[in-house]
């Protein structure tokens, strides 16, 4: 990215701003977002779970759910219904409004041999990666990965992700303490790059786990159909943001939320301002476009990976089931999105929280 173009960008962000009452609706090269073929609702594949988090697809096309608060695991089937598998002992603060428990999932590339399946989870002490075999259907005993990552009442990030090259790829929060964003040795405020053992792999830009720093929040991360890395993150009250995430990059907080232009920090490719129009969550990429499920702004959004009009914004399912935490793409080209009502700052219903696939044209 060069600078004019982070100029560029930021001019036409707030032309957006001014005609989207707050949503930037497009920051690249002209304001009037491509057609896209609107995603639809397909079905309600589960519902009755309290905070599902993570989603991880097995080969079978079902996938293993995360609820955040009670670290039970489910089996979702991709025709409707779940089972139960295991549970993961988390240590959740949902009854002092907090974040923690049970996070991200993700599945070991060489599952179908191994059977190991990596969670981000908060204990009383910490946040960590853990794994454990799912054989027979039944999810078994965890064994630590990485330990020592700062845990809070809020900010505890929770992306897993592993990438192209089978290494894991983790997003951290600050952990209410913004310093540590932007210290090289802290493993808050960061996305962590590591082996599937808890090792430290070679070509990490610090020598040490950081992949990049300067991050408040990051529950999403994903790696597109081109190997590129994009997460979503909170912002404070400023600036929401959706990041393509550079080794050795630094993102900003806490000296900056969003773009600063010619300030020296990687600039976001699409932000929302304020913050109360967005909290981005869970975040897919499919069909060239970044997908983020929104907490407070209650809907999909659609982010324009590539092109001319990269970084154009579209919304979808606006108020129609509340807060969406999780997006995540399954083996059959659909979406799953799963709904945040009873994370103690949402207005479930009798059958809350759900899990939806998403068809997409």
């Amino acid at each position: 990215m060069t600078r004019s173009t982070s100029i560029g960008r930021r001019t036409l962000l707030k032309a957006a701003l001014a005609s989207s009452g707050g949503v930037a609706l497009a920051v690249s090269s002209g304001l009037e977002a491509p057609a896209i073929a609107a995603p639809r609702i397909s079905r309600t594949l589960a519902k009755d779970l309290a905070v599902p988090w993570g989603v991880a697809f097995l080969p079978s096309g079902n996938a293993l759910v995360g609820e955040r608060d009670s670290g039970d695991v489910h089996v979702v089937r991709r025709g409707g219904g779940r089972t139960r598998v295991g549970n993961l002992d988390v240590f959740s603060q949902l009854s002092a409004g907090g974040e923690g428990g049970l996070l991200g999932l993700a599945l070991h590339p060489e599952f179908r041999s191994n059977r190991w399946v990596y969670a981000y989870l908060s204990t009383r002490n910490d946040n960590r990666i853990v794994r454990a075999r799912f054989v027979d259907g039944v999810l078994g005993q965890r064994h630590r990965v990485l330990a020592g990552i700062p845990m809070s009442g809020h900010h505890n990030g929770g992306g897993l992700t592993f990438g192209p090259d089978g290494l894991l790829y983790a997003s951290t929060g600050d952990a209410e303490d913004s310093s540590r964003a932007q210290s090289r040795s802290s493993l808050g405020g960061k996305v962590l790059r590591l082996t599937p053992q808890g090792d430290m792999p070679q070509g990490n830009p610090f020598g040490n786990y950081t992949w990049s720093m300067g991050h408040r929040n990051v529950e999403g991360i994903t790696f597109d159909s081109r190997g590129t890395l994009w997460a979503s993150e909170f912002g404070e009250k400023q600036a929401d943001e959706l990041n393509r995430i550079v080794p050795g990059a630094n993102y900003g907080w806490p000296q900056v939320e969003g773009g600063d232009g010619r300030g020296g920090y990687r600039d976001p490719l699409a932000q929302w301002s304020p913050t109360s129009t967005c909290s981005p969550a869970g975040v897919a990429a499919a069909n060239g476009r970044a997908w983020l499920g929104a907490l407070r702004g209650q809907c999909v959004f659609s982010v324009r990976l590539r092109g001319p009009n990269a970084g154009t914004i579209g919304k979808h399912f606006a108020g129609r089931f509340g807060r969406i935490r999780q997006v995540a793409k399954a083996l059959d080209g659909s979406l799953w999105i799963t709904t945040s009502n009873r994370d103690g700052r949402g207005s479930p219903g009798a059958d809350d929280d759900k899990v939806i696939r998403v068809a997409l044209g």
